[in-house]
């Protein structure tokens, strides 16, 4: 009872007295030693601000709206520490969408004085979740970008949970044909033979996820250079009823980790990009070493005018095989994006690649064909885009065909994203797509369908 007292005492004798001389003590209300700091705080004077604020906390350890005043005066100060615990008191004590709002939105400009940013971009999700209109939603995502521009740092999280109807590649047939020198050798005629279980395609559920981030340790003007780290794993739950019951969905794991470096170039006039990464990294199936890489990838980009995107790229991957033969691959790519007047966009991309190994089986070249195309007006509240393919692989020679062997698969998906369903600036994402490959030889004869759910930034 005592303490309560002399609380409510010293807060009284602040709100009466606080930063005026003896001679020009004046009474003043809560409410008027507010608007007081406020107008302080507004006209630049933080250091009166900060002092009509501690009063009042001191009068009331529980008024919201000082704590909010006092935590925005200390971050102009400079005064770090005191301003994120004042925000995050103005955060508990918030009550209601709006009070929650105007906390996160003083948290994350606190947070981004201090040079906190990813953490100031939680906290403007949390201001965007909160957001009472729709108009101070947009502040929070413009101060989201804001802060995005500026973070050296920037993290990507994927997470997979897709069922398959082919989660091994496995062939689509129940019979190919035995290795034709063998076959004509030992029986003067091509064998068929029964596929087993682990080489008919097997249905599953994908579960897995990604990490990707980057540091950009060097930037100016129209340069940038980040530092990157990636990671992924994924494995299966196979969901076919097999005959052989020693096979396990983490039989198909697959893993990676890679680092790298990346490097960006602007034109002075902005319709030129330059981009060049350079990565190495080292794979895992079924838990065990598969391969280690080197990859260069090159890429110019012209912007052609304001809805056409043309991109030239190019890369080198060189595969030391730990459970897969050595491999060189070589690869160029061209593409165009164009935005039509129907507010609707579409893709087109080409791009081909060789290999090299020393073993002769896993020497091929392919053509691929992607288009796109995405719309404008929602569907179902479902923002949709479609994809449609083709790719036709050749293998000079195969040990299961005297006249090698040659793949021609046709790929197709529709990805559809809930802008109606936000939470915390993330919509929910469905993916269906679909492929088949047409082989000569029927133990590369593939299908698969699969269906993936994810999330994905709404800004």
């Amino acid at each position: 009872m005592r303490a309560s007292l002399w609380r409510w005492c010293a807060g009284a004798a602040l709100v009466i007295c606080v930063g005026l001389p003896a001679s020009a003590q004046v009474a003043l209300s809560p409410d008027d030693l507010r608007r007081a700091a406020m107008v302080s705080l507004r006209d630049g004077d933080a250091v009166t601000a900060r002092r009509y604020a501690e009063a009042l906390v001191v009068r009331d350890t529980e008024d919201r709206n000082a704590y909010l005043i006092l935590s925005r005066a200390a971050r102009d100060m400079g005064d770090i520490p005191p301003a994120r615990a004042a925000a995050r008191k103005a955060w508990a004590l918030s009550q209601n969408d709006a009070q929650r709002y105007s906390a996160a939105l003083i948290m994350a400009q606190v947070l981004a004085t201090d040079g906190k940013r990813t953490r100031a971009q939680l906290w403007l999700r949390r201001a965007a979740q909160h957001a009472p209109t729709a108009a101070l939603r947009a502040r929070a995502q413009r101060d989201f970008g804001y802060v995005k521009q500026r973070n050296p740092w920037r993290t990507d999280l994927t997470f997979t949970l897709a069922p398959n109807s082919n989660i091994n590649n496995g062939s689509a047939r129940d019979r190919s044909r035995l290795n034709y020198a063998v076959s004509e050798l030992l029986f003067g005629e091509q064998i068929e033979y029964d596929l087993d279980d682990e080489a008919q395609a097997i249905a599953g559920i994908e579960i897995g996820g990604a990490l990707r981030t980057r540091f950009r340790f060097h930037q100016t003007p129209t340069t940038a250079h980040d530092a990157k780290l990636s990671l992924s794993y994924r494995s299966f739950s196979i969901t076919d009823d097999l005959s052989n019951d020693t096979i396990k969905g983490s039989d198909y794991a697959f893993g990676s980790i890679a680092a790298g470096y990346g490097f960006r170039h602007l034109s002075d006039d902005r319709r030129h990009e330059f981009a060049l990464d350079i990565e190495g990294g080292q794979t895992w199936y079924g838990g065990a070493r598969y391969a280690a890489y080197l990859r260069t990838q090159a890429q110019q980009t012209v912007f052609a005018d304001a809805r056409r995107q043309l991109r030239f790229g190019a890369d080198l991957e060189r595969q030391w095989g730990q459970a897969t033969p050595d491999r060189d691959t070589i690869g160029l790519s061209a593409s165009v994006t164009q935005a039509f007047a129907s507010g609707n966009s579409g893709f087109v991309g080409l791009s081909a690649r060789v290999t090299q190994s020393p073993n002769p089986g896993s020497e091929f070249s392919e053509v691929t064909l992607r288009t796109g195309l995405s719309l404008r007006k929602p569907v179902l509240g479902a923002a949709v885009q479609f994809g449609l393919g083709a790719s036709w692989r050749d293998y000079d020679i195969s040990r299961d065909s005297p006249d090698g062997r040659q793949d021609n698969r046709i790929f197709a998906d529709v990805t559809a994203t809930f802008k109606e369903i936000d939470y915390y600036g993330f919509n929910p994402t469905v993916r269906l797509s679909a492929s088949t490959t047409d082989s000569n030889i029927g133990l590369y004869d593939t299908n698969r369908v699969g269906l993936n759910f994810g999330i994905k930034s709404a800004f």
